[in-house]
């Protein structure tokens, strides 16, 4: 289907809505009412410009039309106006198209971060803590607040496993980009010979869902309390906070032992098995549509290596879009938006090019 068969469908569609909202029935239902409100509101700017754009065309055959006039003057009026009308219709139609791509649902959504470190046994947890308080960086410089939910510590400072929530406006549609394997290569400070290591960890970064996106069936789970390891004390030894939750279909495990309060860590734990559940389904469905997956920006798998962050060079790499950038400490410290906006731009591009040969 072309451009203008598209726009005209929404035009259509538009139309009809303007006319179901002024529908007595529809005024009743504030479940639809508020549907086809909210479907009305992200059409309107599209429409406004599919109406602007026709009146560029209308205007544009006009001025063609007097190309055939006998006046000079008047025919080169016409050719500057042809030349003027032409870059303003590009300019439109390009903006149409991006307004036309698929917007991601849950781009407004809160994030739960996972970091697990992988290859590299004690070095690996402590590159794990480093992308902890990178994303922690990152979160501070927006505004966005940090929760942490879950967490394994081991003695040097590291971390095996590290979950948070982070809680901001746009946060997913920003960290989305951050699933997968970062690398880093570095002398550890226990290395004697100074041998540069590779280590790996796996972040996984997934939207916060609601009760009502994910329904969790209680004979589904086999909850357990335990004691919480780890600094604390009397509460430790005698008090059985933590929960331990396994999802029994999936053999989804989740540990919350951060609240003195058993009520509180059950809380968390069902947050984050609530997202890991939505997070399988989704990629379930991914996958389904895998070729066009395989043309965008990576597939946030935790096997896929996505970024390398070399010492010795002073180096951060990311793979998918072979952009290496030579301020480590920086983008340590939170500071890497120019990844992520660079990864937004690539995904928009190739996205605007699938849109092209569907359109054709």
């Amino acid at each position: 289907m072309g451009l203008m068969p598209k726009l005209d469908g929404l035009e259509k569609e538009f139309n009809e809505l303007i006319e179901k909202l002024q529908d007595a029935q529809v005024l009743k239902n504030r479940a639809e009412l508020a549907k086809f409100a909210k479907r009305r509101s992200e059409l309107e700017p599209i429409i406004e410009l599919h109406q602007e754009y026709k009146r560029k065309l209308q205007d544009l055959d006009h001025a063609r039309a007097l190309v055939e006039d006998s006046d000079p003057e008047m025919r080169k009026l016409a050719k500057d106006e042809i030349k003027s009308l032409e870059g303003e219709i590009a300019e439109l139609g390009s903006k149409i198209k991006e307004m036309l791509l698929p917007k991601d649902p849950y781009d407004e959504k809160n994030v739960i971060l996972e970091i697990r470190a992988a290859a590299g046994g004690g070095e690996a947890a402590l590159f794990a803590s480093a992308l902890f308080r990178m994303y922690s960086r990152y979160a501070e410089r927006r505004g966005w607040g940090v929760e942490l939910l879950s967490q394994h510590p081991t003695g040097l400072g590291g971390f095996k496993e590290i979950i948070a929530l982070i809680k901001g406006k746009g946060a997913y549609s920003r960290l989305k980009y951050e699933s997968g394997v970062h690398r880093v290569q570095r002398v550890p400070v226990t290395e004697a010979s100074g041998r540069i290591h590779t280590s790996t960890s796996t972040v996984a970064v997934l939207p916060e869902v609601e009760d009502v996106d994910v329904q969790i069936d209680e004979k589904d789970l086999k909850i357990e309390t335990q004691r919480a390891s780890g600094p604390g004390g009397q509460h430790v030894n005698k008090v059985e906070s933590a929960i331990r939750v396994t999802h029994m279909p999936t053999g989804i495990v989740v540990l919350c032992q951060e609240e003195r309060s058993q009520h509180q860590n059950r809380v968390r734990a069902f947050k984050i098995l609530r997202a890991k559940l939505f997070e399988m389904e989704r990629r379930r469905q991914q996958q389904e549509i895998a070729k066009q997956r395989k043309d965008q920006v990576g597939t946030g798998e935790r096997s896929e290596k996505i970024r390398t962050y070399n010492f010795p060079q002073n180096r951060v790499t990311d793979h998918r879009i072979g952009l290496s950038l030579y301020k480590l400490e920086s983008i340590l410290d939170g500071d890497f938006d120019e990844f992520i906006d660079s990864l937004v731009t690539k995904e928009r591009q190739d996205a605007l090019s699938q849109q092209e040969a569907s359109l054709d």
